[in-house]
This record gives C-alpha cells, sequence and structure tokens, in this order.
C-alpha cells in the first residue's frame, strides 16, 4: 500500500517509514509529495492531535495517512511535558532547549523517582475518512545527563526499561543505554512508537477488509 507518513519531524519520519516499509509499505514523506503544511496541533490527548494530523494530510495527499503524535510523559512532573514535549521551552521542534528545560526542572529529583514513559498515539486514515487509532507506550526514567547520537528529542535522556534483540525478543536494560545510544532495530521492538505500529500492523488487515 502507497501510505503519506503525516510528519515534518525528520527523525520521526525516519522511524515511522522504516517501519512501515518493514511491514511491506510503500511510504512518501511530504516533501516527496509536495506537501507544505503545519497543522495547529490544539488537541489536549495525543490522540487528538493524530487525528488532526491525519486528517490534514490526508486531504492534501489523497493517499492512506500515517500520522503519529507522541511524547515524553515525566511522572514528578504530573505528566509534563506531555502533548506539549515538542514545544516544552516554548519554541516548536527545538530540542536542546526542551532538553536542557527538562534537566532543570529535574534537577533535584532523586533516581528512584524519575519514573516517565514516553508515549505514542498512531492514527491511520482512509481518504473516505475511515480510521484505525492504536496507541504505544514505553516505560522507563529520566537520566540526569544526556547520552548517545542515534536518536532525536528527548531520546538522549530517555532510559527505557528494557532493550530489544534480533529475534524480537526483549530483556531488562541493565547497562542503562538511553533511546539514542540503542541500534534501529533495539528500539524498535520496545519503543513507543514502535509497539504503536505493531498494533496498527495486527489490526490493519481486519481493517481494510471491513473498509
Amino acid at each position: 500500500m502507497l501510505i503519506c507518513a503525516a510528519s515534518n519531524n525528520a527523525g520521526k519520519l525516519k522511524e515511522l517509514r522504516r517501519i512501515l516499509e518493514r511491514m511491506g509499505h510503500e511510504v512518501k514523506s511530504l516533501r516527496e509529495l509536495g506537501i507544505a503544511l503545519d497543522p495547529e496541533e490544539t488537541g489536549t490527548t495525543f490522540a487528538e492531535n493524530a487525528r488532526i494530523k491525519a486528517e490534514a494530510f490526508c486531504k492534501a495527499s489523497g493517499l492512506p495517512t500515517v500520522a503519529d503524535d507522541s511524547g515524553l510523559c515525566v511522572d514528578a512532573l504530573h505528566g509534563a511535558p506531555g502533548v506539549y514535549s515538542a514545544r516544552y521551552a516554548g519554541h516548536h521542534g527545538d530540542d536542546a532547549a526542551n532538553n536542557a528545560k527538562l534537566l532543570r526542572e529535574m534537577a533535584d529529583v532523586p533516581a528512584e523517582q524519575r519514573t516517565a514513559r514516553f508515549v505514542s498515539a498512531v492514527c491511520f486514515l482512509l481518504p473516505d475518512g475511515r480510521e484505525l487509532l492504536v496507541e504505544g507506550e514505553c516505560p522507563g526514567s529520566v537520566a540526569f545527563t544526556e547520552t548517545g547520537t542515534n536518536g532525536f528529542g528527548y531520546d538522549p535522556l530517555f532510559i527505557p526499561d528494557r532493550v530489544g534483540l534480533p529475534d524480537g525478543t526483549t530483556i531488562e536494560n541493565t547497562a542503562r543505554r538511553s533511546y539514542a545510544e540503542l541500534a534501529d532495530g533495539e528500539k524498535d521492538a520496545i519503543s513507543h512508537r514502535g509497539r504503536a505500529m505493531e498494533k496498527l500492523d495486527a489490526q490493519l488487515p481486519a481493517f481494510l477488509e471491513q473498509a
């Protein structure tokens, strides 16, 4: 299936493309489709924002569209930055500023209270308006310093509880490596987006048959 990957975030697009192509789909980016939109994310939940983006880009592309909205929810910060993850420091997409603010906010929080989870809501939308919405989570904690370069956003600060193995199983992250220190396969097997996309993959055949 030819799918529009609805993201202006280069790192997120890379992950969506990698996972969707592994599922056997052909993926077109917004740039490849000549679409220059930046819909306002006015939702109060990840699911609402994923739907907003899916609707805007599906209408613009005329293709089945996958849109993701995701973020980091930190327990010590009562779930923040949450849906405001991309603009936590005030400017959308400033990873360095967002990470710096998170570290400041967490400066006095001890290790045992730094629990957090990454959440992803993925909306698959057909041009006729029918949608399939799935969510995935990855539990972990917030590190005291940034480590790793193979990631984006809060990846250098997020320590997942588990990491993936080549056979698809997972093991405890005893080395406490950050998302940004994991190879693509290690991350996809346990990541919030990877888990959401696994659900999408499992539910999509029945959804398309009904549609």
